[in-house]
């Protein structure tokens, strides 16, 4: 489904991305780990052209993406979740979802029914939700743009743990509905039982690729480009 091949991308002149490859099929989970500042963020920035690749090629379903504004390329079906949220703090939790709403079989009644604390604080203004509200509301308002892939940067990071286990519960849903994710996060434990394949980013380059029961293995590998 999303094709990045020999992907360069710089800030001024300082170059960040490295020649990045990397797939994400139809209806799997696929992961971009590494340590902080190696390049994660800056893929999500190249292919959604906030930080526009100087080479190389994005394309999802065949559709080249380099090249195209920011909103285009969100209209071509890809969603995000950003890290940090950044939701709109003054406007209500319906308001955030119908903010970015498209048609297509998620809906503000679906959301609500993934993500039940939402129903209840529908009319509250986001900037008042906890931390693990205001990123329920931001992967709900991603799905409302009903994406044919979901991006989701950091996806639990700073949750307290009972938060944390209830956002794998929903990629879990999600995936089992065939929702293809890109995803990023530090908890291995939790990327290994969901997802389908895993690329390691190291300096701006993929150093590594394959499944969960290889990454699994691979001790070495973990502690040498995961710290773990």
């Amino acid at each position: 489904m999303l094709s990045l091949r020999g992907v360069e991308s710089f800030y001024g002149s300082s170059q960040a991305l490295f020649g990045v490859d990397l797939d994400v099929a139809s209806g799997t989970v696929t992961t971009l780990l590494g340590r902080n500042g190696m390049g994660k963020t800056t893929t999500v920035r190249a292919i959604l052209g906030l930080t526009p690749p100087r080479r190389g090629e994005i394309a999802l379903d065949g559709q080249r993406l380099d090249g195209l504004p920011p909103y285009r390329i969100a209209r071509a079906g890809i969603g995000l979740v950003p890290e940090g949220r950044h939701i709109f703090p003054t406007l209500t939790v319906r308001e955030n979802l119908i903010a970015t709403a498209r048609g297509g079989g998620w809906t503000e009644d679906r959301v609500f029914a993934l993500f039940p604390r939402l129903a209840e604080r529908a009319g509250q203004r986001a900037g008042t939700l906890s931390g693990g509200e205001q990123q329920m509301l931001a992967i709900g308002r991603a799905l409302m743009t009903n994406p044919r892939l979901l991006i989701l940067d950091e996806a639990t990071e700073g949750l307290a743990p009972l938060i944390r286990e209830e956002i794998w519960r929903c990629v879990e849903s999600l995936k089992a509905d065939g929702q293809a994710i890109l995803l990023i996060d530090k908890n291995l434990d939790a990327l290994l039982r969901l997802a389908d394949r895993h690329h390691i980013i190291e300096k701006g380059r993929i150093v590594w690729a394959g499944g969960s029961a290889d990454l699994a293995a691979d001790t070495a590998l973990r502690q040498r480009y995961l710290g773990v």
